[in-house]
């Protein structure tokens, strides 16, 4: 069973799930269009930083971001290729869904790739009716970035 709890992202070891989701980042996507938090930006006030954690081990991660007071972004989500297509990135997606209405905000807003890495991705977010928007604050349109957003109302 798994479990998923706010942890500081500088974790010592939470070292593997920022490996992996670095270079994913990286893998083919121009340095320009990449737009994910290192571990001590993710480490600050007005962000919620989840694990989820099977025996005690890490194997996803996530978060999300105050905009303003009714507006968040999710950032960093990842969840390691070992235990991928067991539906724990949804369970994460949910969660941090959940987590976000809980904190009164109304809208939660991302960021993603259009390369083919990010297709499972865009459809994981388009499953949990995220739809197309344009950019929103800090982005700009940026042909290897898709932004989207979900009403938590």
């Amino acid at each position: 069973m798994s479990s998923i709890a706010l942890e500081s992202p500088l974790t010592p070891d939470l070292g593997l799930l920022f490996e992996r989701h670095t270079a994913d980042m990286h893998a083919d996507t121009p340095p320009e269009s990449i737009h994910m938090l290192d571990r001590s930006a993710l480490d600050t006030p007005g962000i919620w930083f989840f694990v989820m954690r099977e025996e005690g081990e890490p194997v996803a991660m996530g978060a999300f971001k105050r905009i303003d007071s009714s507006h968040a972004e999710i950032k960093s989500m990842h969840v390691l290729a070992e235990v991928r297509g067991r539906g724990l990135s949804r369970r994460m997606l949910d969660h941090l869904i959940d987590a976000a209405r809980a904190e009164g905000f109304l809208r939660l807003s991302l960021e993603t790739g259009v390369q083919p890495t990010f297709t499972a991705a865009r459809a994981l977010y388009a499953n949990a009716g995220f739809v197309e928007c344009p950019p929103f604050e800090g982005y700009w349109d940026d042909p290897n970035s898709i932004f989207m957003t979900k009403t938590l109302a």
